[in-house]
């Protein structure tokens, strides 16, 4: 089995979507900040997972995923075995549950509510590749921003590799990023703070279906104000 993240939300990297290893081998992807935000060709994935809290803007807490018939087939060998298996973390169960159109344990109806109207919104403007779009068109404004600004650069140097739903920008030492993002937040612009553990000098631009590219246009405009003020 071959397992990777689709999207990492705390650098801003993303990989592409491709079948991995010799036949009989696993795909196995976690797509929880990529799903309903880029587009996939599911044959080449066996298993594509995701909580509906990003581009889905939804809350966590339930998770959904796209099985080919051989990760149903390996779940089902697997639990045919003496393996102890806890039934919250049975895969099995979950896929019997699923089949009956329910979930072992109650999830909230509010995370329900959230995401039926965000698929149907998504349904109504084009599907997924119209979602593709938006977030492309969201992220590559950043990184065009980026890239002519004198004092910032994308984090992720290969353009191939860089997030379009999670973009980070780092600055050099003429610009520093926590007193812009103080600066933004004191006027009401919030969640655009780096992963702390990185430790790095930058911002961190979620771009997700629900942005509306006008307000990424928007943001980069406060930006360059609060840079000019420092």
């Amino acid at each position: 089995m071959f397992a990777y993240p689709h999207n990492e939300t705390s650098t801003g990297a993303m990989t592409a979507v491709r079948r991995q290893g010799s036949a009989g081998s696993l795909t196995v992807v976690d797509a929880t900040s990529a799903a309903g935000g880029v587009d996939i060709n599911a044959r080449e994935t066996d298993v594509y997972y995701f909580a509906p809290q990003k581009n889905f803007a939804s809350d966590g807490g339930l998770w959904f995923a796209l099985m080919s018939p051989a990760a149903i087939d390996r779940i089902g060998r697997v639990a045919a075995t003496d393996r102890y298996i806890p039934e919250f973390l049975s895969l099995s169960v979950a896929v019997e549950n699923s089949r009956l159109d329910q979930t072992l344990n109650t999830p909230a109806i509010a995370t329900l509510l959230l995401m039926d109207a965000q698929i149907q919104w998504i349904t109504e403007n084009g599907g997924l590749a119209w979602a593709h779009a938006r977030t492309k068109d969201s992220s590559d404004q950043i990184y065009e921003w980026a890239e002519a600004h004198p004092n910032a650069s994308p984090f992720v140097a290969n353009p191939e590799h860089r997030s379009q739903v999670v973009a980070t920008i780092d600055f050099d030492e003429g610009v520093d990023a926590s007193r812009v993002s103080a600066m933004l937040r004191s006027n009401g612009v919030v969640d655009i703070d780096p992963y702390r553990k990185l430790g790095r000098n930058q911002l961190r631009i979620a771009t997700f279906t629900a942005v509306d590219p006008s307000d990424v246009s928007r943001l980069l405009k406060a930006i360059d104000s609060a840079i000019a003020a420092l």
